[in-house]
């Protein structure tokens, strides 16, 4: 994932054959930047200060993003519902298609 110069990703990095990037490959610093992309600028050190590469990300349960990460509760039932809830669905889909 690459930062343009004026600080937004480019969003084709993002994407592939229309859809992420299996999350298990990511590196700690590929799931800080999806988080960042996804407006949650602040709340993506959380995830860099835990050190959560993309296996641990797929891991995660919503306990572990409510109260592991020491973020607030709306921004972290945000993150889990809408962005860490469908990349363990999309992962799964993909593994066992």
């Amino acid at each position: 994932m690459e930062n343009k110069t004026n600080g937004s990703v480019d969003t084709r990095t993002l994407v592939e054959n229309g859809r992420l990037p299996d999350p298990a490959h990511w590196a700690v610093a590929d799931v800080v930047e999806y988080f960042r992309a996804a407006g949650f600028e602040e709340q993506a050190a959380a995830f860099q200060d835990q050190e959560i590469d993309g296996k641990s990300l797929l891991l995660m349960t919503r306990n572990d993003v409510l109260t592991g990460l020491s973020i607030k509760l709306g921004p972290a039932l945000k993150i889990y519902e809408y962005h860490v809830k469908q990349l363990q669905t999309q992962h799964l889909k993909n593994s066992t298609a």
